[in-house]
């Protein structure tokens, strides 16, 4: 008698949950096309997005464009470092450790997680300097978050860089598809995600998704990449009036300004799967060379004094690619940069003097760690 009651209670429940579930979905679907926003997450409910790595320099903005989107609630930010108040007042924030599977399995059943961003690595200077560690962040950290998605049928965001590509790649310009082979252990491990994101793609159906970003410019001081020169002189050269590069005047590199990378994040998260040709895009917004950025800065500070020291990072750089071929995700889900060098130099300059009490010392600016 309990079992029939409990049958017939179940039916009942399972037919108003469905019929609840079409006309929020319904709702959500006009809303969507009120507001012209591309997604392609039309259930009941807003995507739960955990975000990995998450006081890093895209961490934080991306947190912010999310919960903008979705709401603070469903955007958890997450990291092992101490989160400031600022951090703590945006929205949620947790301890998450990624070389600890169980307790990511906890967190993704706990927030009921529907999207991962994986953005925890070490960068590719501090990865030449500890490459035991940079294995077990780049690599052990990536195989636990996307065995995760793959168990609870995630959609996973793991960015990948210009540093996956080495002295063998063509450089000007690097298309989407073209020999690799990298010589930094951080370069190994972003081609070792991709393939592997690629994999679980095709063999289990995981909808993995992955951008090769350029060096991405914020006003956030640098944290030990081959491209943070474009950063450090801002924190430096705005204040001292001078600033020592380690890469040599000469050295051109794609670039992309923190807005565009947000941008084309956001926008590649959202995009339907029939429109992705492939699982990993090239993207970029320009490339210049540190001679011509300190240039265009000198419009705004003339009296900025520039040398030039390189040091072990000039060595990387000139394995990586000049002018990126991003093409195909321009074809494909529609990629427009809107910064170029010259709008770039005037909000970097913006931004640096706003956050100008949250710098680190010039020492620690442009150290080499």
């Amino acid at each position: 008698m309990w079992c029939k009651n409990f049958s017939k209670t179940s039916q009942w429940f399972a037919r108003n949950t469905l019929k609840h579930y079409h006309i929020t979905n319904n709702c959500a679907s006009r809303e969507i096309r009120k507001t012209g926003i591309n997604r392609s997450y039309t259930t009941e409910r807003p995507p739960r997005i955990l975000i990995t790595g998450g006081l890093g320099q895209l961490g934080t903005e991306c947190a912010k464009l999310l919960r903008k989107n979705y709401g603070s609630e469903n955007v958890i930010l997450s990291d092992i470092i101490k989160p400031t108040e600022e951090n703590l007042s945006n929205g949620p924030f947790i301890f998450a450790d990624i070389l600890d599977f169980k307790g990511l399995q906890k967190i993704v059943v706990n927030y009921r997680i529907d999207w991962l961003i994986h953005f925890s690595a070490l960068l590719s200077a501090v990865g030449e300097q500890n490459v035991p560690l940079a294995v077990r962040v780049n690599i052990e950290g990536m195989h636990n978050v996307i065995e995760l998605a793959k168990q609870y049928k995630l959609r996973i965001f793991i960015p990948s860089t210009i540093g996956a590509f080495g002295p063998d790649s063509p450089r000007n310009p690097t298309p989407n598809v073209t020999i690799q082979r990298p010589r930094t252990i951080y370069g190994v491990s972003k081609v070792h995600a991709e393939l592997l994101g690629e994999y679980y793609h095709h063999r289990f159906g995981l909808d993995f998704r992955c951008l090769r970003f350029p060096g991405v410019i914020s006003s956030d001081p640098p944290g030990g990449g081959t491209t943070d020169y474009a950063v450090a002189v801002f924190h430096e050269g705005l204040f001292a009036k001078k600033y020592e590069c380690y890469l040599e005047p000469y050295t051109r590199l794609p670039m992309i300004y923190i807005e565009d990378c947000l941008s084309a994040l956001f926008q590649f998260l959202n995009a339907p799967n029939e429109q992705l040709q492939r699982r990993v895009y090239n993207v970029t917004a320009m490339s210049f060379t540190p001679e011509e950025l300190f240039n265009e800065l000198k419009k705004h500070v003339p009296d900025l004094k520039i040398s030039y020291k390189p040091d072990a990072r000039q060595y990387i750089a000139e394995s990586w690619p000049q002018v990126f071929d991003d093409s195909e995700a321009r074809r494909d889900w529609g990629w427009r940069h809107k910064y170029n060098l010259e709008k770039l130099v005037e909000s970097m300059i913006r931004d640096v003097k706003k956050n100008m009490s949250n710098k680190r010392s010039l020492k620690e600016v442009n150290s080499y760690v």
